[in-house]
């Protein structure tokens, strides 16, 4: 499944957030692929982030990091620097941004 988390990033806090994500625990990105995705993508355009997730089954990705120390840990640092959090923790088809029109 394709997922499209919509978050925003504290205008004072992009140089933060952008330099957290050159640094992401190797832990963590294991820990995301082992819980079933295959590509996550995030686009910036002024304080929005768009992310683009591939998965087998997001809300089974969301429950499995959940209690992950690595990704709680995560999360906190992120709380920190994110006006908006994540919007795909619903999983299925209504999360993250809806689809308007996929080129076939």
């Amino acid at each position: 499944m394709r997922v499209a988390p919509h978050t925003k990033v504290r205008p004072d806090r992009i140089a933060a957030y952008e330099a957290a994500h050159r640094e992401v625990p190797e832990e963590l990105t294991t820990a995301i692929r082992a819980a079933g995705a295959t590509s996550w993508t995030i686009w910036r355009s002024g304080s929005d982030l768009f992310h683009l997730l591939e998965c087998e089954d997001c809300a089974r990705l969301i429950a499995e990091l959940e209690q992950l120390p690595v990704n709680v840990a995560w999360q906190a640092r992120m709380a920190e620097l994110l006006d908006v959090v994540h919007d795909y923790s619903r999983g299925g088809a209504g999360a993250g941004l809806p689809v308007v029109r996929e080129l076939p």
